[in-house]
């Protein structure tokens, strides 16, 4: 008797007898998630451990595992064909500048004003940087770390992830799974965030950073892919994400942020970010994209 395909997929010969590869063919999403988790936190725990170092130091590293797993799984799945595809598509560069503008300023647009509020309604909250210089010198690292985060993560969570998830979910589906693995896999970033005064408990200090904006800002990020396919266009829409949590960080003064200022800043951000992914997913819904 001939063995009958399951669910829709067809039977591989062997497949029984496969196992590890056989599985990583059949899931590659999942493959690629727990990849990208153990190099990105087995790097960061290397190096503390093995290496002691600067905490800064390990969560640099912490970029490598989304563009390794994605360069080592297209790689092992699609062979030279599939890394020519990927750098093919490195090269769509022209999209509308509409498309562009969304990209580069929703981020820092969303951010500024956020300081702003929070610099009034919280006076110094912002004392982490004394002069005009040093406030240039944090700029301009920001956006060099804003810029090599973003080139490196999205050539997985993008490069890789998405078209596979976008074949099988919707825009909203697919960036909602998206943004809760994004959001942890940050994890060891933010796992030492503590409030000076002890009012706000760490556990719930952690789960704000991981995901009170981050998923918003995943949704806007898989919904501009899906518009455009431009995967350059993401990396620079990670590109000021992560510049502005940098320069936050930086301007924040730690002796004067405490208690529910801690979480202002995420939360606000999150709140905007919603706001207009919302409106674009209320778009989304009136001229859907069909699945592939």
């Amino acid at each position: 008797m001939t063995a009958q395909p399951q669910h829709g997929l067809p039977l591989v010969p062997g497949a029984a007898g496969k196992g590890f590869t056989y599985f990583i063919r059949r899931h590659p999403v999942p493959a690629y998630y727990a990849l990208t988790f153990v190099i990105s936190w087995g790097l960061m725990a290397a190096v503390i451990g093995v290496a002691p170092a600067p905490m800064a130091v390990a969560l640099s590293l912490g970029p490598l595992g989304p563009a390794a797993a994605s360069i080592i799984l297209t790689s092992f799945l699609d062979g030279k064909a599939g890394l020519r595809e990927l750098v093919a598509r490195l090269r769509r560069w022209r999209v509308g500048a509409r498309w562009y503008a969304l990209a580069l300023l929703t981020a820092p647009l969303v951010m500024a004003s956020t300081a702003v509020a929070v610099a009034v309604v919280f006076p110094g909250f912002y004392g982490g940087v004394s002069t005009a210089a040093e406030l240039v010198i944090v700029v301009l690292a920001g956006i060099a770390v804003g810029l090599i985060v973003g080139m490196l993560e999205e050539l997985g969570w993008t490069g890789f992830a998405l078209p596979r998830l976008r074949r099988r979910h919707g825009v909203v589906s697919t960036a909602l799974i998206m943004a809760v693995l994004w959001g942890a896999w940050h994890y060891p970033m933010f796992a030492n965030s503590t409030d000076p005064s002890g009012a706000i408990p760490n556990a719930l200090i952690v789960a704000v950073f991981l995901f009170g904006w981050l998923p918003a800002y995943r949704v806007l990020m898989v919904w501009l892919y899906d518009r455009t396919g431009s995967l350059p266009l993401a990396m620079l829409m990670h590109a000021p994400l992560s510049a502005g949590a940098f320069i936050n960080s930086f301007m924040a003064a730690s002796g004067n942020a405490s208690g529910i200022a801690i979480l202002v800043p995420s939360l606000s951000w999150g709140a905007a970010f919603w706001v207009v992914a919302a409106v674009v997913l209320l778009t989304e819904r009136r001229h859907p994209r069909e699945t592939t």
